[in-house]
């Protein structure tokens, strides 16, 4: 049997029989190097001391751009200032004055720590304000729910000056916060409305108890504010009389 033919299973191959056998020599092509340019190699390393100080730059002109397209809104709260009212205008302002003034307070129970807090604050104001303790009626009702049919009750007698909502609602994990809140307010407005008896609103809504006892002095200010509307109705009722 020639060598070109193979050899039979277990017989050693030509080589190992002494017979010279050329192998073929496998050439491989060695890959070449790639070359890139010049430019391209600058580009991958750039100049760091350059980014460093264009960066800032660039970040500063995109702020000044932002700012210049979103309109600037000025934080939810008080804003300072009076009313600036010209002369030779008619002025009806009211006073909050407690000279012989009525005055009802209708109190939710819940949150009591609150509440009592805010009573103890409206007291006070009502006292500085010359509102004597026998003129002063206070109505504890349940929860801020009942606060504006307590207000309406207490306006329908005609027996007040004004009267204050004092109460404290804070949000949970349900949708109960929005309707007590949103049905106090409502409430209350609606007493003062239909019965044409000042309604002060000192009920605090909040998100924590945290912010209800740094609200306290809402229960002042309520008091306040019953006051010098009270004031300010009797001098439309005064103005109305005298033609």
């Amino acid at each position: 049997m020639s060598a070109t033919e193979g050899f039979w299973p277990g017989e050693a191959p030509p080589a190992a029989q002494g017979k010279d056998v050329q192998e073929p020599e496998a050439t491989v092509a060695e890959p070449e190097p790639l070359a890139w340019p010049a430019r391209q190699e600058e580009a991958a390393e750039p100049d760091t001391e350059q980014a460093s100080v264009a960066r800032p730059e660039r970040e500063a002109e995109e702020e000044e751009e932002e700012s210049k397209a979103e309109p600037q809104i000025a934080p939810i709260g008080h804003v300072p200032g009076e009313i600036d009212i010209p002369d030779g205008v008619a002025v009806l302002e009211g006073s909050p004055s407690g000279a012989d003034r009525t005055v009802g307070v209708v109190v939710s129970r819940f949150n009591g720590e609150i509440s009592n807090r805010l009573l103890e604050s409206a007291l006070e104001a009502l006292a500085a304000a010359g509102v004597a303790d026998e003129r002063i009626t206070v109505m504890p009702v349940p929860g801020a729910f009942e606060l504006p049919i307590g207000a309406m009750a207490l306006a329908k007698t005609r027996r007040y000056s004004c009267v204050i909502a004092l109460g404290c609602v804070v949000r949970g994990e349900t949708a109960h916060f929005e309707y007590v809140a949103g049905e106090a307010a409502s409430g209350l407005q609606l007493a003062g409305l239909e019965t044409g008896v000042p309604v002060a609103f000192g009920v605090l809504t909040v998100d924590t108890t945290e912010q209800a006892e740094a609200r306290v002095d809402k229960g002042a200010e309520a008091a306040r504010a019953a006051l010098e509307m009270a004031d300010l109705f009797s001098q439309v009722r005064n103005q109305a009389r005298a033609g």
